[in-house]
């Protein structure tokens, strides 16, 4: 289990559990795939979707016989995205160690994400009401329109912003949301408080994925958990480039980007490019703006433990260090 857990125990003994039911679903006849699976729940990380599926749940009539396995199911979905999202970037490294289509091939990595996809919704199906779940596939088919948009969007050097916080949207802050919507209403919290920890949900994706991109120009590769500026390499513009592109359109810079096949050089003197021109400070100045919008809404909510919890998970996730 992730150390971002270790100071809130409370959560970090449900995820323990969430993993025991996530490895008993993808257990398979075959080998190789159990194998595969296995692995990869061991390494998932924060597991910040199951977590927030726990902690809106704690805002109602809390039942873990049924929060958990949902919980298990949003998690599976978020890395089945994760398994089919590495074989279009051509991603090798993922939290530090090799991706599935890097290790295994194209081929394993589709079928591998294709059976993660199909038994999350048959663990939805037991423990979610058919309202929700056609929520959950809406949320899944924006997802994949968001990776769509992604693609056809590849070296753009004409992409804006508003394009930029919808592709976001799609891909990062519409799971946090759904996440926190599907735990409160299965807890009986009432439309109004599901909506509100849904808006709450939405806003820590948004700045959440904007820090992520920051950290692809700023962080540590041994601390983020993959080579950065890889978004660079597979001409997928962020909005720290695209803040820098709308403020100068420098034409030897334009040039590099149409070049498409960058050498290192070419990433430094990109990299240098956005520094120089403000694209991380306007980056951060988005991404604080988005957090005020979080904490805005978490304001609303009545004191309470999980009200706690949810302020100090949020802190830790969107004050991390650029």
């Amino acid at each position: 289990m992730d150390k971002f857990w270790n100071d809130n125990l409370e959560v970090k003994e449900e995820l323990v559990e969430v993993v025991k039911i996530m490895k008993k679903r993808v257990k398979s006849s075959n080998k190789l795939i159990s194998d595969i699976l296995l692995d990869m729940v061991n390494n998932s990380g924060k597991m910040l979707r199951p977590a927030f599926v726990i902690i809106s749940a704690k805002f109602g009539n809390y039942d873990r016989k049924k929060i958990l396995p949902l919980a298990a199911a949003i998690e599976m979905l978020h890395m089945a995205t994760l398994v089919h999202d590495d074989i279009i970037d051509n991603a090798l490294i993922r939290r530090s160690k090799p991706t599935i289509q890097a290790e295994y091939g194209k081929d394993y990595a589709v079928f591998i994400g294709d059976f993660l996809f199909s038994q999350s919704f048959l663990l939805l199906s037991d423990n979610i009401n058919v309202a929700n779940l056609k929520k959950v596939s809406k949320v899944v088919s924006r997802i994949c329109k968001g990776e769509i948009d992604q693609f056809e969007s590849r070296y753009d050097i004409n992409i804006t912003i508003n394009d930029y916080l919808k592709r976001i949207a799609a891909k990062t802050a519409a799971l946090f949301a759904l996440s926190f919507y599907v735990g409160a209403y299965e807890s009986n919290c009432g439309e109004e408080l599901a909506k509100i920890l849904g808006s709450i949900g939405y806003n820590i994706g948004i700045a959440f994925q904007i820090i992520d991109d920051i950290l692809d120009y700023t962080g540590e590769e041994s601390v983020v958990g993959k080579p950065l500026c890889n978004d660079i390499r597979q001409g997928v513009f962020t909005l720290p480039l695209i803040y820098s592109l709308e403020r100068n359109r420098d034409e030897k810079i334009i040039s590099l980007i149409k070049k498409r096949n960058y050498c290192e050089d070419d990433i430094k003197r990109i990299v240098a490019f956005v520094q120089q021109n403000g694209g991380i400070t306007q980056s951060k100045m988005l991404a604080e703006k988005y957090t005020k919008k979080a904490f805005d809404k978490i304001a609303m909510l009545k004191d309470s433990p999980p009200k706690q919890i949810l302020i100090d998970v949020t802190t830790k996730l969107l004050y991390r260090n650029y």
